[in-house]
């Protein structure tokens, strides 16, 4: 048998990490803002020729007041894209430079997309003021309900997601009502405290009583990376499976933040060749459903 420590009480999320899912939602959803911001600013671009060429001076205004629609639909698209991105996707606090950006960056290009034309449209000599004033008018409206829908007053972030799974999983433990499960922290804290119940129930012993919680690992391709596919996480470093590997050892959280996130479906036979006693078969098979009964 491995000499770890007992743990009477498993701390399971002392790290919260996007898991690649959540980052695969992000990107996508980062790309489709992006792509709305492009057409807003290329729109915005062709306005200003349009303006300077003079198109704007003489007859209807539908087709200037349309060019702001889309710039402003475009924009708002974007924005709500890309704050949706950070839920799944949050910076951390720690980088102050990038927390303040990736949060704040579609205030910044809706100001691009709508700042430079607005100021054009009032400095514009040759168009009829009556014009000129409705024009700006919808133009700078338009720019602060775009710009509204902008800024992050109330940020994700990698701490608060950390604070929130901690309270989750600890509910979950609990039978508690989980109040604190958020659709961003919900489904990594019910895997990790079920996985966390599953493995210390495997590891239960005369000297540990309360079970383990270390796992092991095939440490990633590259030294201190997180593993780029998803491995499995064993009881010992003595099964089979990770002979003449390179492994590691932690919690399951630290399992999980290094993309092992699969427990190993030959518990009872590592139960064997890792020195521990027969499973708690019905214990072990409990943690889910009452998981499953917490987060409905």
């Amino acid at each position: 048998m491995s000499d770890e420590k007992p743990a009477p009480q498993v701390d399971v999320t002392k790290a919260w990490a996007a898991t690649q899912g959540q980052q695969g939602a992000a990107k996508k959803l980062r790309i489709y803002a992006a792509l709305c911001w492009v057409v807003a600013i290329g729109t915005e671009i062709l306005a200003i020729v349009w303006l300077k060429q003079g198109k704007f001076n003489q007859g209807s205004l539908v087709l200037p007041i349309a060019l702001l629609v889309v710039i402003a639909v475009f924009a708002i698209g974007g924005n709500l894209m890309w704050k949706n991105s950070n839920k799944y996707d949050p910076a951390s606090r720690a980088d102050g430079f990038r927390f303040f950006v990736q949060n704040q960056l579609g205030a910044f290009i809706t100001l691009i997309a709508f700042l430079p034309l607005i100021i054009l449209i009032f400095l514009d000599k040759d168009m009829d003021p009556k014009n000129k004033k409705i024009l700006g008018g919808i133009a700078a409206a338009l720019g602060v309900v775009a710009f509204a829908t902008a800024p992050e007053l109330h940020p994700h972030s990698v701490e608060q997601n950390t604070v929130d799974m901690n309270t989750c999983a600890s509910q979950i433990k609990s039978g508690q009502p989980t109040t604190a499960c958020s659709p961003e922290v919900a489904q990594q804290a019910q895997a990790i405290a079920r996985d966390s119940a599953v493995v210390a129930a495997a590891t239960k012993s005369a000297a540990n009583p309360n079970g383990i919680d270390t796992v092991y690992w095939i440490a990633s391709e590259k030294a201190g990376e997180k593993a780029s596919t998803e491995h499995v996480f064993h009881l010992c470093s003595n099964v089979s499976t990770l002979r003449g590997k390179q492994v590691k050892n932690g919690s399951v959280t630290q399992a999980y933040a290094e993309n092992a996130t699969r427990i190993t479906k030959q518990i009872p036979m590592e139960q064997g060749q890792c020195g521990f006693a027969a499973p708690a078969a019905a214990a072990a098979a409990a943690v889910p459903a009452a998981a499953a009964a917490s987060a409905n």
